[in-house]
């Protein structure tokens, strides 16, 4: 079975779309749209905190971050209108039960087909592929670009 693909660029189209989709969960892949690799704590703090005063709009029940790497916030995020959860060291796409329970439908924005398209898949949420034109892309992220792009077609019906 084949799952919505949405292509999107900057972070307003993000939003636009995450406020014409009206999902009850949205899974924030947490670099490069929350937290760009390889920075401080500080700016994955602020990060977070622009992310959900955007997502407001949107209205999701649930909000969750996650992220392959090993950072996390020095506390759990919160906020009044949703549930919010951050999963560091998440093994996406492998790892999928904690994101079972979680009010659907639901969507998934990350920047790689490979690891968050994958899991969006598995989870039978639609993926927003965020691909903005950033400068000095770690080699890691630059080579699981190439790694999803065979793989978006067979995913994604409308790719």
């Amino acid at each position: 079975m084949k799952t919505t693909y949405l292509p999107v660029a900057t972070p307003g189209e993000v939003w636009a779309q995450l406020t014409a989709l009206r999902a009850r969960t949205i899974v924030f892949d947490v670099e490069p749209l929350v937290a760009f690799w390889d920075t401080t704590q500080s700016a994955l703090e602020d990060g977070i905190a622009t992310v959900l005063a955007s997502a407001v709009d949107a209205g999701p029940d649930s909000v969750v971050f996650a992220t392959n790497s090993a950072r996390r916030p020095p506390t759990s995020p919160t906020v009044g209108w949703a549930t919010v959860g951050y999963l560091a060291s998440a093994r996406k796409p492998l790892r999928v039960a904690a994101f079972h329970d979680l009010p659907r439908p639901g969507v998934v924005v990350g920047d790689q087909v490979a690891t968050d398209g994958v899991l969006a898949w598995r989870l039978r949420y639609a993926f927003m592929h965020y691909t903005p034109q950033l400068p000095n892309v770690p080699f890691g992220p630059r080579l699981m670009r190439h790694v999803g792009r065979p793989i978006r077609p067979l995913l994604f019906g409308n790719a």
